[in-house]
């Protein structure tokens, strides 16, 4: 059958792929952005990549005909305060575009929203769904809760929290109830669900075993680890002070935080589990699914992270429009250095941030994510989906990875922390050297003023990560 893939870059669409390929489907990978989509060389030749965004109608003529089925796993929670509308727009727009297709099902991820209160961000899912099932084809809606997969949001929000404080202080709502689910059974239910007459022109939430608190999902967590973590619960904590709680102690945006703590605020509990008997499904256990995902960590085998998601960052624009870095009204630092050995240093470039960390003044690259999160940034915590491979669109610390190419020695970042101006920072090996470039753009007398404040510290760090980058020793 021919699939379409929407949100084919994101963390389930990643790795829903190779398993939709497998299953000896055709599949059409739909991004906004062709040049960061880097799906594995083994598929390459078995899949069809085309560049939509569902916000431009006319980019959506480029969604062949002929397909049989599709999934619809876009979501914009929070890149932007009028998400609602988008994610609205972007349903109708995708719903519209496919009756000139002979597409027989479609299929929706949400999240389950069994409230008569529901937050913002479930209203939104309820809108979509409400226009996507509006279509003429069949639909289907799987709904599903807080999802645990080495990399998911919910699991390294989790583990930020349990790893970095042995005493938590909390809001009241972390002792509602959730009925968490493994990222392994998400694909499963998604990969049987498509043209299952079964399950046509109905809604199912899908979730594992357990129902749980989120404290005794942390402490759970913490039994796992063998850390000894003991939490409180505060009446006094309003949303907002949950939100900057979640922000400045995980790697969460603050955006992103909002979100979570006004859906966390409601429980989120299957109505119940037909579909696991329609599909022949049995969910694997909450204490399993954290076992899988540390699995993955350990083996270096996180295929996708919410990280590299632009909602990390909030940026919407497509990546290549920053690939060519600029020169006019831009202040340059370019340094050299010959190298030892070209393969060593390369190797090192390639592993850099991250638990790696800057290879030079590790405490003033820490103080300046500090400083960041403080004016609302992203920080350092994001770290690095993988310890020693980057892909274009992979997040790195507080940049944005836009081109890297190991044979030929290249890595080109952007910064994604708050800046009066625009910055990249390149690594070049040409003719026996590294060319370390960091260029800034600056926005105004604020820009220019920062540049030259930040300057003295640019020869001690940038010459002394230079150094550790060209020296042979690993």
């Amino acid at each position: 059958m021919k699939i379409l893939l929407t949100g084919a870059t994101g963390y389930i669409g990643k790795r829903l792929l190779p398993i939709l390929v497998e299953d000896g489907h055709e599949v059409i990978c739909c991004v906004r952005d062709k040049s960061r989509f880097n799906p594995p060389e083994s598929i390459l030749q078995k899949i069809q990549i085309i560049q939509i965004d569902l916000l431009d109608k006319a980019s959506l003529n480029n969604i062949p005909k002929n397909i049989d089925g599709a999934y619809y796993l876009v979501h914009s929670m929070s890149e932007s305060s009028d998400y609602q509308v988008l994610e609205r727009e972007s349903a109708i727009n995708f719903r519209d575009a496919l009756k000139g297709t002979k597409i027989n099902h479609v299929v929706y991820l949400s999240g389950i929203a069994n409230e008569t209160q529901l937050s913002k961000h479930l209203t939104s899912r309820k809108t979509v769904e409400s226009e996507l099932g509006a279509g003429n084809y069949n639909f289907t809606t799987l709904r599903a809760g807080i999802i645990i997969g080495s990399g998911s949001a919910s699991f390294e929000i989790i583990r930020d929290l349990v790893e970095k404080l042995p005493i938590m202080v909390t809001p009241k709502w972390i002792d509602n109830r959730c009925q968490p689910i493994g990222i392994s059974d998400v694909i499963s239910f998604l990969t049987k669900t498509i043209f299952n007459s079964k399950t046509y022109n109905q809604d199912f939430d899908i979730g594992g075993p357990d129902i749980l608190s989120y404290k005794e999902m942390l402490l759970e967590f913490g039994r796992i680890r063998k850390l000894n973590r003991k939490i409180y619960t505060v009446p006094v904590m309003t949303p907002r002070l949950s939100s900057y709680w979640l922000y400045f102690v995980t790697s969460t945006s603050y955006k992103l935080a909002v979100a979570l703590v006004n859906s966390m605020k409601m429980e989120v509990i299957c109505r119940n589990t037909k579909l696991n008997n329609i599909l022949s499904v049995t969910p694997i256990s909450y204490r399993e699914a954290l076992a899988k995902a540390f699995s993955k960590i350990e083996n270096n085998e996180i295929i996708s992270s919410w990280k590299d998601a632009y909602a990390s960052s909030g940026m919407r624009s497509h990546i290549s429009d920053f690939i060519q870095v600029p020169t006019f009204g831009c202040f340059i630092d370019t340094r050299k250095m010959a190298f030892q050995n070209r393969e060593a240093c390369i190797d090192k470039i390639w592993s850099i941030g991250g638990r790696t960390g800057w290879y030079y003044g590790d405490w003033l690259w820490k103080l300046r994510g500090f400083m960041d999160k403080i004016v609302g940034g992203v920080g350092l915590r994001r770290g690095r989906t993988n310890p020693d491979s980057l892909h274009v669109g992979d997040a790195l610390d507080f940049w944005r990875v836009l081109y890297a190419n190991k044979s030929e020695g290249r890595l080109l970042l952007i910064a994604e922390m708050k800046l009066p101006g625009e910055a990249w920072l390149e690594f070049k090996v040409v003719s026996g050297e590294l060319v370390q470039m960091a260029t800034f753009r600056p926005l105004g007398l604020m820009g220019r003023l920062y540049w030259f404040a930040v300057l003295p510290f640019h020869g001690a760090i940038f010459n002394g990560m230079l150094k550790k980058l060209t020296n042979g020793n690993s």
